[in-house]
């Protein structure tokens, strides 16, 4: 196959291009007028521009245990739709965890088969595998494939997933670091937050309380100790404020090896614009005001963050509780797998940023920080994965049109630019797809591409 696009988003920036196919991978990339001849030739539409397939690295799927909150097959379905060609699954809300090798092969089992685009997984670190005489299995779901290991430095909110106090999460770092693997941190300080106000009702002014930038401070400073300690290298999840991007930067300037990511709601949103009682707003770190969504554009900009992933979090709607609205009760969590890519291109573009530094932001660097090589750009030797978009085609989301399983999302009734008109995997495309045509996502080992577990 050969596609033809007047405006692609290469590593040397946007540019008209022919991209060659073989076997599912990129063959060559050559001016958009290249003479050479392919049983299949597919060229773009003028208002389209052909993108890398986006990366997200921080999906929970919650399958197998919690199916009904989401699912590998609405999941991948989703992320197809909204450009997405390789997704990362998070290690908690399934049961069991990926906290062993046990719990990475029914996530396996769970998969294989199911997804619309390639998945692979977190590992976890908890209590039980990071203390004296337990520590080995962390190794061995490293050899096993699992792109790093997560862990809490604040109650998860699932009880078959423990956090990790800040001596054990230093004991976890100087593990990892024997094998050159990787630590991704939820950085809550649970100090902090029990010394914060408990949230109450329908306000969300109470709730943003309840979880204060300090505590996401302090913890990026735990993160980052153990870090240094360890020379371990530590990635720290879902940054929310500029209390804890101005931690980070402190830290890189040290060159500690530290990176970090943001997430479309926090990009795109603000405190100051969620209604009473609207539960499908609430996630942990929860969306700041307008000044911390500015320091995040601005770390993005000078690369102190490096990537923007989902961090898609669902339930059912009862545990969102969103006939009282009661933010206490809620569960915390993001829907916005699908429409992730339009919400940070439509407040990148109002920006001045561009297509390029989108592709950069989701797509390169989380495969980079994921270890997931051959993912993440339009160049030879790369998988086949593409996104077409259309930048300047606007449009309203209905969240009854999304393929995750739940109808429920922060996004829904607001206008975004960026529609999605084609995914293709590995040169296959699978949206939009025939209804009936069998899944084609496979399932990926951390540093070999293209290759089952």
């Amino acid at each position: 196959m050969i596609v033809r696009a007047r405006r692609a988003v290469t590593p040397d920036g946007e540019r008209a291009a022919a991209i060659g196919v073989r076997d599912g991978r990129i063959a060559w990339v050559g001016g958009f007028g290249s003479a050479a001849r392919a049983a299949h030739t597919v060229e773009t539409a003028a208002d389209e521009v052909l993108m890398p397939g986006l990366v997200d690295s921080h999906v929970h799927v919650n399958e197998p245990g919690r199916t009904e909150w989401e699912g590998f097959a609405t999941a991948s379905r989703a992320a197809a739709a909204g450009g997405i060609t390789t997704l990362v699954d998070m290690p908690l809300n399934s049961v069991p965890p990926t906290t062993t090798l046990g719990g990475l092969a029914a996530k396996r089992a769970a998969a294989d088969g199911a997804v619309a685009v390639d998945v692979a997984f977190w590992g976890g670190a908890v209590p039980e595998n990071t203390g004296p005489g337990t520590a080995g299995e962390l190794r061995r779901l490293h050899d096993a494939g699992v792109c790093g290991f997560k862990a809490f430095l604040s109650p998860s909110g699932v009880p078959e997933f423990g956090h990790l106090s800040a001596e054990r999460l230093r004991a976890a770092a100087a593990v990892l670091g024997g094998f050159g693997g990787l630590l991704i941190v939820h950085a809550e300080d649970p100090g902090v937050l029990a010394a914060a106000p408990e949230p109450r009702g329908r306000t969300y002014a109470g709730f943003l309380a309840s979880r204060p930038a300090e505590a996401e401070a302090a913890a990026v400073g735990t993160a980052v100790e153990a870090a240094r300690a360890a020379g371990t290298r530590v990635h720290l999840l879902h940054l929310s404020s500029a209390a804890g991007l101005a931690r980070l930067a402190r830290a890189r300037a040290e060159g500690v090896q530290v990176t970090a990511e943001t997430c479309p709601h926090y990009l795109a949103l603000a405190a100051e614009d969620v209604p009473a009682g609207a539960t499908e707003y609430k996630c942990c770190p929860p969306i700041r005001g307008a000044a911390d969504r500015e320091a995040l554009w601005q770390g993005l900009a000078d690369g102190t963050v490096d990537c923007v992933v989902s961090d898609h979090s669902p339930s059912t709607p009862d545990l969102k509780d969103t006939a009282a609205g009661d933010f206490a009760a809620a569960w915390g969590g993001i829907s916005g797998l699908q429409v992730g890519f339009a919400a940070v291109w439509t407040a990148a573009a109002a920006r001045g940023y561009t297509l390029a530094d989108v592709a950069a932001w989701m797509s390169r660097r989380p495969a980079e920080i994921a270890g997931l090589p051959g993912k993440g750009a339009l160049a030879a030797g790369f998988d086949a994965d593409f996104a077409v978009v259309a930048p300047d085609s606007a449009f309203r989301v209905d969240a009854a049109s999304l393929s995750h399983r739940h109808p429920l999302t922060p996004y829904h009734g607001r206008d975004v630019l960026g529609e999605v008109r084609a995914t293709w995997l590995r040169g296959r495309r699978v949206h939009p797809g025939a209804p009936d045509a069998a899944p084609h996502g496979r399932l990926l080992s951390r540093g070999v591409a293209r290759t089952a577990l």
